[in-house]
């Protein structure tokens, strides 16, 4: 099969899938965020509003705290025969959720992260973009005149995927096409009040975490930061590993701080969470089985020496930033 990349066409080829394929299952990267759930749960809805007699579903492990934006469906393996399968905001294969991806007819994929694994028969990749939910309403956009229906369904999805990644619009990836996207959607009839305070409400146990992190972090002389969340640490505070994103930004507001790392220790491996605000992380990432965004990355690595290593090279990343 031909692979398109990278160009205008790309989206009317996916429209032209969708509407070619009556079965499509809809995939998102593990440990999923508000970006994942929302472009792959908008996406599901825009398709199922236009084309009501299509089979359209969603895969893939859930976050408890991110329950109130859609609920996953029971795939039997069958489904997939003769499906089209779309992956969305997931840069590599390793990440998918739910390793059944590969069992379709046709492989789509869906990504505004820096092009890790160069798979997917259409591959739409655009790293401009502030999420991944930003690109299904531009998709929407795309094939409107073409048919394609909206709801306000998919609009709450979509704002909150796009509030998700741009951390309530203050992150450099907010542009000004993100704003106009953003005023659009909210004409919309949801109850956005509603969803930030679903999106950020705080749960005693991660409250308590959060501040004994406040408490105990240091900053090396170069700018760096990084915790170490061991698997007693966690327990202590009846925190779930799957939980801990919800505080991996907690330092970004610390004076002095220009990257830091999370460390999340799990039964079988270390989660490693990194984030900046300068110097480049996800170079560092792809050292250790991870990728991401230049100012937010994650990997992950086999022990706690492993772990040293991924200090050291952020340690070094920002003693370089210091001298720019």
């Amino acid at each position: 099969m031909v692979k398109v990349r990278g160009c205008r066409m790309t989206i009317e080829h996916i429209i032209q899938a969708i509407k070619t394929y009556d079965t499509i299952i809809i995939h998102r990267h593990v440990r999923p965020d508000p970006d994942a759930i929302g472009s792959q749960a908008a996406l599901k809805t825009i398709i199922q509003h236009t084309f009501p007699e299509k089979h359209v579903y969603m895969t893939g492990e859930m976050t408890p705290s991110l329950s109130f934006l859609a609920d996953m469906d029971d795939i039997p393996d069958d489904t997939y025969a003769g499906a089209l399968v779309i992956v969305c905001d997931t840069a590599n294969t390793a990440r998918i959720s739910d390793e059944r991806f590969h069992k379709g007819d046709m492989l789509i994929k869906i990504d505004h992260h820096p092009n890790v694994d160069d798979y997917g028969d259409i591959a739409w990749i655009d790293t401009d973009a502030s999420s991944t939910s930003e690109m299904i309403y531009e998709l929407f956009l795309h094939g409107k005149a073409a048919g394609l229906q909206f709801s306000s369904e998919a609009a709450r999805l979509i704002y909150a995927g796009i509030v998700g990644d741009t951390g309530r619009f203050l992150f450099p990836s907010t542009t000004t096409k993100t704003f106009r996207y953003a005023a659009e959607l909210v004409a919309w009839n949801f109850d956005r009040t509603a969803l930030y305070d679903a999106m950020y409400k705080t749960q005693h146990n991660i409250a308590r975490l959060r501040g004994y992190i406040l408490q105990q972090y240091s900053i090396s002389p170069a700018g760096m930061s990084s915790v170490k969340l061991t698997k007693e640490l966690l327990q202590k505070f009846d925190v779930d590993p799957i939980d801990t994103g919800q505080f991996v930004g907690v330092l970004g507001d610390v004076e002095g701080i220009k990257a830091w790392v999370f460390f999340i220790e799990e039964d079988d491996i270390i989660r490693v969470r990194l984030r900046s605000k300068g110097p480049v992380v996800n170079d560092i990432a792809a050292q250790f089985n991870g990728g991401g965004h230049p100012l937010a990355a994650g990997a992950s690595v086999d022990s706690w020496s492993e772990a040293e290593h991924v200090v050291a090279e952020l340690e070094a990343a920002c003693e370089a930033y210091m001298v720019k």
